[in-house]
């Protein structure tokens, strides 16, 4: 897409975001339903094995249409659907609820997920193919959909672990699919697919201004729902997801940089999944930095990208999609608040860490960003605090950090206000 910049994913992310399974050590040729202790229990129910052994599979999907990078611009495409039932179909892609969940539950519900693929050129997204067009009504509609789906062979048994979508379960080259029942499509979500001249950065924002949440707006972009005419086409999930959370963040961006300066130092902090986010608001013009750590056989890191003013953006390149997942709630917050500060995100994986995508630093920033701040008078205070909190290995994201050493520099030419 001309008008879209997509990032693929880093090798840094990848090579991070492996699976540390003590069967399979990661090897997916290595992996199967006999020694999966993430299949185990949930493939062991024989409502599941009947489903799977059948020609064809009928089930609700959440809605989802995954659509996977490998060998682009020939990508696989295709629906998934909940191998258990509507309930379960309802919390399979709503990210903002699965930090109540914990990680068994989330696996057990992703795990369930059939993916019926198939190969198409992404540019198909823009044909009147039947197997298209069912794959892009499905995508518009907000609620499950029941759906039936005809397999060439029996569903590989496997986890499909992703960077930054969250991971799915059997998947099989599917020959055809039906929708049951029609969908529930949103008046807005018909008249921006329908828009062949809005650009899809514009229709993004105006979709995410009407209330729609950021996975079901990735969703549409993945389907090729989204943008002009000529540039529509089947965009990989994974790169879906990044630029939303990046097209988003710059329109929050424009405002917050408008708005006053925040009067203290604040730190807010929030744990879940076997992660940890912390944020850090300072009084100064907005600015932003990631720093992440891995404590994996000791403490990895800190990986580490920041913007900051008058600087042109650009990927960043050791975070990856981690970074502009963790920008856009506290854009939202400081938007919210009608403020304006220089933020930094520390952000710490833990062992027995499972990917599930960077929806969790999106989701574990806003709970944390929702819950009352501490608060402290100088940066000094600020630092001790994170520290304690944290732990001394901060101390190399400090000597590192872009962020503290504008700080210091604009207090030093006494250009620092507050």
């Amino acid at each position: 897409m001309k008008q879209l910049k997509l990032h693929a994913t880093t090798g840094p992310e990848a090579r991070r975001e492996r699976v540390e399974c003590p069967e399979c050590r990661g090897v997916p040729r290595y992996c199967s339903l006999n020694v999966c202790p993430y299949f185990r229990g949930l493939l062991s129910r024989e409502a599941l094995e009947r489903k799977l052994s059948s020609e064809s599979v009928f089930g609700p999907s959440p809605p989802t249409v995954f659509v996977g990078s490998y060998g682009y611009p020939k990508v696989r495409v295709g629906p998934m659907l909940s191998l258990l039932d509507e309930e379960h179909a309802a919390l399979a892609e709503d990210t903002q609820r699965w930090l109540e969940l914990g990680l068994d539950k989330i696996l057990d519900i992703r795990l369930s997920m059939l993916y019926g693929r198939r190969y198409s050129p992404v540019t198909a997204a823009r044909s009147q193919e039947r197997h298209v067009m069912i794959l892009q009504e499905l995508a518009m509609s907000l609620k499950p959909v029941d759906t039936e789906v005809w397999l060439e062979k029996r569903p590989l048994v496997r986890a499909g672990f992703q960077v930054r979508a969250a991971p799915f379960g059997p998947s099989a080259p599917a020959k055809r699919v039906q929708i049951a029942e029609n969908p529930q499509v949103p008046r807005i979500v018909d008249r921006v697919a329908a828009d062949t001249d809005m650009k899809a950065e514009a229709s993004v924002n105006k979709l995410y201004t009407a209330g729609l949440r950021e996975y079901d707006i990735v969703r549409l972009l993945s389907a090729g729902l989204l943008g002009t005419r000529i540039e529509r086409r089947f965009v990989p999930t994974e790169w879906s997801i990044t630029a939303v959370d990046d097209i988003i963040g710059k329109s929050l961006r424009k405002n917050v940089k408008r708005n006053v300066l925040i009067s203290d130092f604040l730190f807010y902090t929030a744990s879940g999944v076997h992660n940890r986010v912390s944020v850090a608001l300072l009084p100064l013009p907005w600015m932003f930095e990631v720093a992440e750590f891995w404590h994996r056989n000791g403490v990895s890191g800190p990986f580490m990208d920041s913007e900051l003013p008058l600087e042109r953006d650009r990927y960043p390149e050791n975070v990856g999609g981690a970074y502009h997942a963790v920008r856009l709630p506290i854009l939202e917050h400081l938007h919210k608040l009608r403020r304006q500060a220089a933020a930094i995100a520390v952000i710490e994986i833990w062992p027995g860490w499972i990917p599930l995508g960077v929806w969790r630093f999106r989701e574990l920033a806003r709970r944390a960003l929702a819950g009352e701040p501490r608060r402290f008078d100088d940066l000094k205070e600020l630092l001790s605090h994170m520290r304690e909190s944290i732990g001394r290995h901060l101390d190399l994201w400090v000597r590192r950090s872009r962020v503290l050493r504008f700080y210091e520099e604009q207090r030093s030419l006494g250009l620092w206000m507050r």
